[in-house]
């Protein structure tokens, strides 16, 4: 008993760390200059699709529903039209790649096919909140349509940047054994 609260302990310290990341980090890049550094480079996809991994799928997705949050209420980004959408998207990368990485952890290329799985999957259930709302309000098709494939092709520098730099991390967290300890209890307690 006292093993099993002194884990979760530390996943909600850990994803506490990781929500404090997701909240920060997209304000570095609004240092860079470059317009919509948020859209461009997806910095709070970064740490959520990282808590993922690290946490698993349940902790994933609420690091991911709760980040956006977080940072709306303290930095007014993302801003209130965009919120619910980046709730969904979030919370889907953060729960896909838990779930993906748990069942493909130790397998070849298993950390690249759970991040692609997790990044496509998030995609999906952004394009499917765009296209409830615009059914719900009663818009046009083209309108959620092409706001999905501008988003994709506007975050490809960001989707390059979750390629390289993620597995690196997760590869990193390996090493240090993090995750085979989070990996072997999840496992035990499931």
């Amino acid at each position: 008993m006292t093993k099993t609260i002194n884990t979760t302990t530390k996943k909600i310290t850990f994803g506490g760390l990781i929500i404090a990341i997701a909240v920060l980090l997209p304000q570095a890049f609004h240092l860079t200059g470059v317009s919509m550094p948020g859209e461009v480079f997806l910095p709070m996809h970064i740490p959520v699709l990282i808590g993922g991994f690290a946490l698993g799928p349940v902790f994933g997705c609420v690091i991911g529903i709760i980040s956006p949050i977080i940072s709306h209420m303290f930095t007014g980004m993302p801003p209130s039209f965009r919120l619910p959408f980046m709730i969904l998207e979030l919370g889907a990368y953060g729960f896909m790649s838990g779930l993906a990485y748990k069942f493909l952890h130790g397998k070849k290329f298993g950390i690249i096919i759970s991040l692609i799985t997790a990044m496509v999957f998030g995609r999906v259930v952004f394009a499917l909140s765009l296209i409830f709302a615009a059914n719900l309000f009663g818009l046009a098709p083209p309108l959620h349509t092409g706001f999905v494939i501008t988003a994709t092709v506007t975050g490809v520098y960001g989707i390059a940047i979750q390629l390289a730099f993620i597995p690196t991390v997760i590869h990193t967290l390996e090493r240090s054994g993090f995750l085979e300890r989070h990996l072997r209890k999840s496992k035990s307690t499931s």
